[in-house]
């Protein structure tokens, strides 16, 4: 399944692609809270870069935990006019998964990982089509 947010303008935009993790414990979500929000863990591919070394290497930045991704539940993208990239095309795949075991202390200090329950997460991702990828963990089951 996958879905467009935005309209897009007769502009040049700026292409990122990104892979994320919704991993699922006890009926939690793991997310990471920032100062500006929450956010699946994840980020952009960095060149030749794979869904899945994207995901082990930002879980380890982000958390310090080792990442097991299970299957791919669904993609979006958005066309945004972002404050300082300017005309900005994110692409984001999101994957269920685990995190399997601590194993350092996450690189990125401003990043803290929380174990929340899907209707206290539901529509408070930052990034509208978190919240769209939210729902659809929620209606597949794969928590």
């Amino acid at each position: 399944m996958h879905r467009t947010f935005g309209d897009k303008q007769n502009a040049e935009y700026l292409d990122r692609e990104g892979a994320y993790l919704i991993p699922c414990r006890n009926n939690k979500i793991g997310v990471i809270k920032t100062m500006k929000g929450y956010f699946f863990l994840g980020g952009g591919l960095e060149k030749g870069e794979s869904h899945l070394a994207c995901i082990e290497r930002e879980c380890l930045e982000e958390a310090g935990y080792v990442a097991c991704v299970k299957n791919k539940l669904c993609s979006a993208e958005a066309y945004v006019e972002h404050p300082t990239i300017g005309y900005f095309h994110p692409i984001q795949t999101y994957y269920c998964g685990e995190l399997l075991e601590k194993v350092t202390s996450p690189t990125e200090t401003d990043h803290i990982l929380c174990w929340i329950e899907y209707e206290e997460l539901k529509g408070n991702m930052f990034v509208e089509m978190q919240n769209w990828a939210l729902e659809r963990l929620f209606d597949c089951g794969c928590k």
